[in-house]
């Protein structure tokens, strides 16, 4: 960009011949009289003054494009600065004099620094910069917003024309990869008769000929000692037409490699035969864990994603003509005072699969005794360490050596699977499910003020770790990696932060590495199907339900009794913590008179007695719940259950809500994904969803469900409101929108087109690993400084 376009310069310009309009702006900015501001204060004050007739000039001036981008103000001395985002992922920070209206970029770095200057570091104070961006500068990166979260189809583009450039190197490469496939002692692929480039190409073409005219339903068995001898093991395929066509595009690979052949050939290459899931935290059980501290979407994501991975394990194993059956391990904490669920147990079989087992495993003191009782997410740090490597004996132990693939499950996962991964030289995926960095406002700043409750300066360490050592990343939604035009990403908020007196992140991830891939999850179709499907429908279940929504009965897990039972129903049921904001929604509902006169509101989250929860922050929302339905009068409008209920049941609740013509709300202040709104969804239950994270992607507004701003709750309650409205005067409205919700979910998310993206993807990376440095063996002896000087003394400092 050449000086006189660059908007700064063009932005500074006009503020020189527009001092006075522009000196306004400040002025009022100023008067707010806070040193820190988001986005939506300065748009709405800028907007505001804009908006009046002699300022129009404004409104469209290049010191408007500046406000367009801002993010964050920080006021500090006689300087305004601003966190400006031009595009995605892309930051530009300038400073504003108060008085002479100078306008001067300034680097991210100091900008955090005049961040630390408002918390009380002196500005003489030496502060640890992790700076991880000179790790990558020879690695090849996306540079188009678009193919965020696409980085495997970048990779093959990239990689597979540099692979290749050199003349015989890139074939070497592939017939080494190929040569070192085993299972066990069986050895897959090629055998030692294939030495070279050459005698492969030879072996191609004598089994092209041994094979023509061979029916293609032939099984492997019948032709494996003719191919045998050309130095062909099993993997090929389960038949001859499936040998012949991978053949088929192993030549074509030799011959001219493309992006798109390539990925199908890996995608038959037998490579992963058993897979450690790592999920720590909360209660991992497959009945009576939901609702629980720390115990929710999670644990249903992983149970649906085993079933499907393990089927599509299964299937790919078939196809590549091995009888070899797949595993899966759930790698969890064994909690010995386990409240009545299976939680103490050490292994357990996982229903719905043939081998797939939940393997729990204690934590431990540091005199190594067992700790018995659960502990909240964000205490777990001082454990996992020593978590991981009683881990590793036991997962070895019961799959009979190292897994093929790991995947580490938030932030305490990941940073397991970040350990392990090292130890045992394994492919490393991660996801998030929900990172805490974003959902907490200036959580890294003031990470001194919530450090006794919630430990960020612990986590956000692990999560620079692990997000940083993982080969691939999935995430849910584009969202989850790099937010929106106007908001930041949760991968993203990772790029540049400061804790300080701790240390400053100069370039922590970046959200254009290939390593990140958007994976949607899918809702389990033998349970969240739709309610018309009357055959499949657990009618025997209504009585059942019929008394828990509409019984007269109160006690220790419910509150309120429905006095017309004839209204439809607003169905909520997530975690009662403050970010899913259950409370929120019982909030807009009571104070809005229409919505209570059109429909009754069913709550299904956490307890109902205070003194049932061990989380403080769940026993907080508990009281809150109460005081508003004392404050309200809910009690006869209003059914709050606090109950555990099983997956069937809640399947059969959603369509028995879509029976009445009802809907689900789905309030949070920020939802990662969104798995409640995809099961309501394909159970025809229209929806109304926020519009802060993956809901916003999963709905089509007015289309496929709602979205509705969590920060507005009057609005949100007419929203709802006018619907039933609209309902009652046209009777097909409510259907439109439940079979758009259900086409959308068939179309898009699936557990069967996840478990066969994830495949392929762990072959794809397994293979770059394998041929190049995606391995990054510099950058690991980074972040092996980053956890032993940091991570673990803040992680024992915790143990007081």
């Amino acid at each position: 960009m050449n000086r006189e376009s660059n908007p700064i310069v063009e932005a500074g310009r006009y503020i020189d011949e527009n001092k006075a309009r522009v000196h306004h702006f400040l002025h009022r900015l100023l008067a707010l009289d806070r040193q820190l501001m988001l986005r939506s204060d300065v748009l709405d004050l800028f907007s505001e003054l804009a908006g009046e007739e002699s300022r129009e000039n404004l409104k469209e001036s290049p010191f408007a494009h500046l406000i367009s981008w801002c993010q964050e103000v920080v006021v500090h001395e006689c300087w305004v600065c601003f966190a400006l985002r031009p595009r995605v992922a892309r930051w530009v920070y300038v400073r504003l004099h108060q008085d002479t209206l100078c306008l001067e970029e300034m680097s991210g770095e100091r900008f955090l620094e005049v961040k630390e200057r408002l918390v009380g570091v002196p500005p003489d104070e030496w502060t640890l910069e992790v700076d991880l961006a000179p790790f990558s500068r020879e690695f090849s990166k996306l540079h188009e917003t678009g193919s965020i979260g696409r980085g495997v189809e970048f990779l093959n583009r990239r990689l597979s024309s540099v692979l290749f450039e050199g003349v015989g190197k890139g074939e070497q490469r592939l017939l080494d990869f190929l040569q070192v496939h085993k299972y066990r002692d069986q050895q897959l692929m090629l055998n030692e008769a294939i030495s070279d480039l050459s005698g492969l190409r030879s072996a191609l073409r004598g089994a092209q000929r041994s094979l023509k005219g061979k029916a293609g339903k032939k099984p492997w068995e019948e032709v494996r000692h003719e191919l045998r001898a050309l130095g062909f093991e099993p993997g090929w395929g389960e038949d001859v037409a499936r040998v012949r066509d991978t053949m088929d595009l192993l030549l074509d690979i030799l011959e001219a490699p493309s992006p798109r052949t390539l990925e199908e050939f890996l995608s038959r290459v037998p490579m992963i035969f058993s897979i450690a899931i790592i999920t720590p935290h909360g209660y991992f059980g497959q009945s009576n864990v939901l609702g629980r501290p720390d115990t929710g979407g999670q644990v249903v994501y992983i149970l649906d994603q085993v079933r499907a991975l393990e089927r599509e394990m299964r299937s790919r194993l078939h196809e590549q003509g091995l009888d070899i059956e797949p595993r899966i391990v759930i790698l969890t904490r064994q909690i010995p005072e386990s409240e009545g669920t299976t939680c103490d147990q050490r292994l357990e079989s996982v229903s719905g699969t043939r081998n797939a087992v939940i393997l729990r495993v204690p934590f431990h003191t540091e005199g190594g005794e067992v700790i018995p009782r659960w502990i909240s997410r964000f205490e777990i740090w001082p454990y996992l360490e020593r978590f991981a490597f009683d881990s590793e004996r036991e997962l070895l132990s019961e799959l009979g050596g190292r897994p093929d693939l790991l995947v580490g499950n938030y932030s305490d996962g990941s940073l397991v699977a970040s350990l392990l991964s090292q130890r045992l030289g394994v492919t490393q995926c991660n996801i998030a499910h929900a990172l805490e960095k974003t959902k907490y406002l200036y959580s890294d700043l003031y990470w001194r003020e919530n450090d006794e409750r919630y430990h960020f300066s612990c986590q956000f360490t692990a999560d620079l770790v692990a997000m940083n050592t993982a080969d691939f990343i999935i995430t849910s939604t584009y969202q989850e990696i790099a937010g929106t035009d106007d908001s930041v990403g949760q991968y993203e908020s990772y790029q540049a932060y400061t804790m300080p007196e701790l240390y400053r992140v100069v370039q922590g991830v970046d959200v254009y590495d290939p390593k990140f891939n958007i994976v949607s999850p899918g809702a389990d179709s033998d349970i969240y199907f739709s309610y018309r499907d009357t055959e499949k429908r657990l009618r025997h279940l209504h009585d059942e339900l019929d008394q828990l929504i509409f019984g007269d009965d109160v006690g220790d897990d419910r509150r309120g009794v429905l006095s017309e039972g004839n209204k439809p129903l607003i169905f909520t049921m997530a975690r009662l913590d403050r970010i899913k904001n259950i409370a929120g929604l019982v909030e807009w509902y009571g104070a809005s008179d229409t919505l209570r006169e059109r429909a009754n509101l069913l709550v299904i989250a956490g307890h109902v007695n205070p003194e049932h929860s061990a989380d403080e922050e769940e026993r907080e929302q508990i009281q809150a719940m109460h005081a508003l339905f004392d404050r309200h009068g809910l009690d006869a409008s209003v059914r709050w259950l606090g109950i555990h209920m099983e997956k069937a049941v809640a399947g059969e609740l959603y369509r028995y809500v879509a029976d009445r013509q009802g809907v689900f709300v789905q309030p949070a202040l920020f939802e990662a994904f969104g798995l409640t709104v995809i099961e309501a969804m394909a159970s025809g239950l229209p929806t109304f969803a926020t519009c802060f994270g993956g809901p916003l992607e999963i709905i089509e507004d007015g289309v496929s469900g709602f979205h509705i701003d969590p920060n507005h709750g009057a609005a949100a309650a007419r929203e709802i409101g006018d619907f039933f409205a609209k309902c009652q005067g046209d009777p097909g409205c409510w259907e439109r929108i439940s079979q758009g919700g259900m086409e959308r979910v068939e179309e898009n998310y699936t557990w069967r087109l996840y478990a066969r993206r994830m495949m392929t993807l762990s072959r794809v990376y397994g293979f770059w690993k394998y041929v190049t440095d995606l391995e990054r063996s510099e950058t690991r002896r980074y972040l092996q400084m980053l956890y032993g000087l940091q991570y673990r003394p803040l992680a024992r400092r915790m143990l007081g």
